[in-house]
């Protein structure tokens, strides 16, 4: 009997680094203590659950620094420190500050908005939910086996699901969250069925070893681990929102309160494709030749149908001011999947990797500054149409400034140099991979994408038809604001700084 429990004592996890694990976990635990103090706190007193919300995201994202100095590793198999369930690495951490950041502003949004719901949203429940899939979201990109891979998606989207569907008495609200429900269980569901393919062929779950016991699986298993590798593939695909699993996108970002909207529309997709890098790179270098022109054709798909959409959008249409940026993220979510694709034709995949890292951190600033101006314009204009837009710049011009410079950067022109760079970089990582092709339809797909941006620009300058309405800023939406103006300024007057620290490190 000893000498069976022996082994199996050798695989009991036991190494736990704190430090390490900090970032998710104090999100985590803030989220508890809100739902907890919620039971107590007056009602108009409210207020302090989201600001110690925002606290509580704050020093989560504080306690990356500690973590730049090394890669840690922790929940390692003791018979193996190699093999460990979580590793913070240059990857891990800029995922995390991208999905932490991201949840910040988003609860920056949310003050404002649970104020002017009028007791349609509950605080306490709202809050909880959202950092609860902060700390999936911030998890995620640590995970080294598929079991904490998928659980963390789980954390991630599942609070998602029910903050979509929160607001009382909201029919919209409710059909946005079944939409988004139903998807993602599919997406879940496939993917699980992938990973239990793999399982059963390789026997493990950690990353680096199906990566190294993949391509000596048994022949009578070919074709279970073939399946399992394109069944895992399918369903992030879901999660990312990539064309012809893109369907949900609108009607949810339409029918969620507009900071969740905002939420998902960055870190949401941030999951996704941080869940697709780690499976893809680290655990089936060895497929490349399945999921690489299989993410190439879906990326050209993606960003294609996204900025189709996006481009069909009516000025004056209730709620197209919302649907746009709906589409408009499925056509980024096209450009982000470009350089996962690269990395299994390229040499120097580490690069790769690393200009999707990039462009996802000037998409979140920049795509998140513009939903905080769309937050702004709807606190007055409730059906938040692109028309109501025109003639911003006559009666508050430093915000119509703010979106004009935030839709030039998604649009890739100065000044918003940033979002220039960043397209630049992907355009380079498909180019250097021999994917030419892939690179004239990103262009062709920019083109597009210049119409419905600039279009929507000039609207702000125009002048304003009827009697023009003041909008109030509150102190959250005016952090909001000003924050992610402040980031994508200053990055596009030094946009090398977000390349260096998007060096994943994953290699």
């Amino acid at each position: 009997m000893s000498s069976v429990a022996q082994p199996l004592a050798e695989s009991v996890v036991q190494s736990v680094d704190w430090l390490a694990i900090a970032p998710p976990t104090i999100a985590a635990v803030v989220g508890l203590v809100v739902l907890v103090a919620d039971l107590f706190v007056a009602e108009n007193k409210k207020a302090l659950l989201g600001w110690t919300s925002v606290a509580g995201l704050a020093a989560s994202m504080v306690l990356l620094l500690p973590l730049l100095d090394g890669d840690r590793s922790t929940f390692c198999l003791t018979g193996d420190a190699a093999v460990c369930s979580y590793t913070a690495d240059r990857f891990t951490l800029a995922i995390q500050f991208l999905v932490l950041g991201g949840a910040l502003l988003a609860a920056l949004l949310s003050g404002t908005a649970l104020k002017d719901a009028d007791k349609n949203l509950p605080e306490g429940e709202y809050w909880f939910l959202l950092l609860s899939s902060a700390a999936g979201a911030a998890l995620l990109p640590a995970s080294r086996d598929l079991a904490t891979l998928i659980v963390a998606l789980e954390v991630a989207s599942l609070p998602a699901f029910a903050l979509v569907g929160l607001r009382f008495g909201d029919r919209k609200s409710s059909e946005a969250a079944l939409k988004f429900f139903l998807s993602s269980v599919t997406a879940t569901a496939v993917s699980l069925m992938g990973i239990s393919f793999v399982y059963a062929s390789t026997g493990t779950l950690y990353l680096t070893q199906i990566a190294d016991r993949i391509q000596n699986v048994d022949g009578q298993l070919q074709t279970l681990v073939q399946t399992g590798v394109v069944l895992t593939l399918v369903g992030f695909a879901f999660k990312t929102a990539a064309v012809p699993f893109h369907f949900w996108v609108p009607d949810t970002y339409v029918g969620a309160p507009l900071p969740v909207a905002a939420y998902l529309s960055v870190v949401g997709k941030a999951v996704g494709f941080t869940g697709l890098i780690l499976v893809t790179v680290i655990a089936l270098p060895s497929y490349a030749d399945v999921w690489g022109p299989a993410l190439a054709a879906l990326a050209a798909l993606t960003m294609t149908v996204g900025n189709v959409g996006a481009l069909r959008q009516q000025a004056t249409r209730a709620y197209s001011a919302v649907r746009l940026l709906a589409w408009s993220s499925v056509g980024q979510a096209g450009y982000l999947l470009v350089p996962i694709a690269a990395a299994a034709y390229s040499d120097d995949g580490e690069r790769a990797i690393g200009s999707t890292v990039a462009y996802a951190l000037m998409y979140a600033a920049v795509n998140l500054g513009a939903f905080a101006v769309a937050a702004l314009v709807g606190r007055t204009k409730s059906l938040n149409r692109i028309s109501d837009y025109r003639g911003l710049y006559a009666h508050n011009p430093l915000t119509a400034l703010l979106l004009a410079f935030f839709l030039l950067c998604l649009a890739g022109l100065p000044p918003g140099i940033i979002g220039l760079f960043a397209k630049v970089t992907v355009f380079s990582a498909a180019v250097d991979a021999g994917l030419g092709w892939l690179a004239v339809v990103m262009a062709v797909n920019v083109v597009i994408a210049l119409f419905y941006y600039l279009q929507w620009t000039a609207l702000l300058f125009r002048a304003p038809e009827g009697e023009a309405a003041r909008h109030v800023l509150p102190a959250p939406l005016t952090a909001a604001v000003a924050l992610t103006g402040v980031v994508g300024i200053a990055l596009s007057g030094a946009p090398q700084l977000i390349l260096r620290f998007a060096d994943t490190g994953l290699f």
